[in-house]
């Protein structure tokens, strides 16, 4: 299964060369994936079906440069009117978050770029709340990955998420498995 975004220059397809029938594959605004308590959803559901009824080993979150979504949560204030993005994109707030404590010193674009990869990590970690996931990732049936894809550098990065008890430092997860295609 393949998370990606909406946006039309980034096509999981084309970028990771699957044929038809190859991956079940959802795309929405910033590829995010919302919390299991955040209600249903379409992404919701086709986790679910991807999940439960085609038992797929493995699911892939891609992230990507410039992204329009995660502009505009990074322009977001908190104060601000309502709109169906901002209900949307707020989903990654926690990305956000930790993007501004750790790059907020630095350039606009640069935040962006740091928070496109943050809300990746942030759409696994997500998944975890999913009983179905969690319980299959925990008895080793079910496999959770990052990409990000720099279209303006040609380049894909990918990494695993590790979850299991007793990691160093006490944390349930990790990452592993980091490598850049170009």
């Amino acid at each position: 299964m393949v998370i990606a975004c909406a946006d039309s220059r980034v096509c999981p397809s084309n970028i990771l060369g699957f044929q038809p029938g190859e991956a079940f594959t959802v795309r929405n605004v910033a590829n995010l994936v919302p919390p299991f308590q955040h209600g249903g959803s379409e992404t919701s559901a086709a986790l679910e079906f991807a999940v439960n009824s085609l038992e797929v080993a493995n699911i892939l979150v891609v992230g990507h440069s410039r992204c329009g979504g995660i502009q505009a949560l990074m322009r977001m204030k908190d104060d601000s009117d309502s709109s169906f993005i901002k209900d949307w994109v707020s989903v990654g707030k926690s990305a956000r978050l930790s993007t501004k404590a750790a790059a907020g010193n630095l350039s606009f674009e640069a935040q962006c770029r740091h928070c496109e990869k943050e809300s990746v990590n942030g759409s696994l970690l997500n998944l975890l709340t999913y009983p179905w996931i969690e319980k299959r990732v925990s008895e080793g049936a079910l496999s959770l990955h990052g990409g990000y894809y720099d279209f303006i550098n040609c380049t894909f990065e990918k990494w695993t998420l590790v979850y299991r008890e007793g990691l160093e430092g006490g944390s349930k997860y990790a990452i592993k498995n980091r490598s850049l295609w170009s």
